[in-house]
């Protein structure tokens, strides 16, 4: 059965608390609900795993490789300073969806870099907590034809 791991970074504990009218109201209980109910519709094992810490995340892409096929990764402000996931995902050779609640495209410039575009199969922004339901379509469908 197809594994995936759903990881979020940096203040993505707080959401529905921070910043509701950019990330919007649910929780990341709701949203991790939201993606195992989502999962189990694929016919997908996922995993979720939330850290405020860079090294925990790379950690977690790291443990990823012979566990889990993809990775949906919600780096949070770490895409535009940290070469460390970048390098992690690029060592452990997993296929990674980029995903960003908000557009980060029609936000603050500092948000238009990501160090994870370049070692992602695609990019997901702007659809709020459905994005992730969105990258989890895709990484399954990539996946699919993989094999």
């Amino acid at each position: 059965m197809t594994s995936l791991l759903v990881l979020n970074g940096p203040n993505l504990n707080l959401l529905g608390q921070r910043q509701p009218e950019i990330y919007g109201t649910e929780t990341l209980m709701d949203v991790e609900a939201s993606c195992l109910a989502h999962a189990q519709r694929l016919g997908c094992d996922v995993s979720c795993f939330q850290s405020n810490h860079e090294g925990a995340l790379v950690d977690a892409i790291q443990a990823a490789k012979g566990t889990h096929d993809g990775i949906v990764l919600n780096a949070g402000a770490y895409t535009h300073t940290s070469i460390a996931l970048r390098d992690a995902i690029a060592s452990v050779e997993i296929p990674v969806v980029e995903l960003h609640l908000s557009n980060v495209h029609a936000r603050e410039e500092f948000r238009h870099r990501s160090y994870i575009a370049a070692v992602s199969i695609g990019l997901i922004c702007g659809f709020g907590s459905h994005g992730y339901l969105l990258a989890m379509d895709a990484l399954k469908k990539h996946l699919d034809v993989r094999v």
